[in-house]
């Protein structure tokens, strides 16, 4: 048994009998969204290149595909502002869900 079986009362077949499906749908979401984003024509804005949040994306979806413990640790780090300094003012009022200079 590894170290992480006891945080989970459940099986690996009650795992994936409970949740496959829902994220199945979830994985399908990204990847029409994805899609969306690759069909939509270039704007001004991404003449520079891919906007940096599909870039976090793209990189969080290998950190997912990679074996081994805390995938989600690692994902929700990889998508955090870890700087420590506040900026003067906010470009926008709400938040990007990354920061604009992830290199993660």
């Amino acid at each position: 048994m590894n170290q992480y079986a006891i945080d989970c009362p459940a099986t690996k077949s009650q795992v994936v009998d409970l949740y496959f499906m829902e994220h199945r749908a979830k994985l399908l979401d990204i990847a029409a969204f994805l899609d969306r984003y690759d069909r939509a024509p270039s704007d001004d804005d991404a003449a520079a290149g891919e906007d940096f949040r599909i870039a976090a994306l793209r990189d969080a979806l290998r950190i997912l595909s990679e074996d081994g413990p805390e995938r989600a640790r690692r994902i929700q780090e990889h998508f955090s502002d870890m700087t420590e300094q506040p900026i003067e003012k906010a470009p926008m009022q709400g938040a990007l869900g990354v920061p604009p200079a992830s290199n993660a």
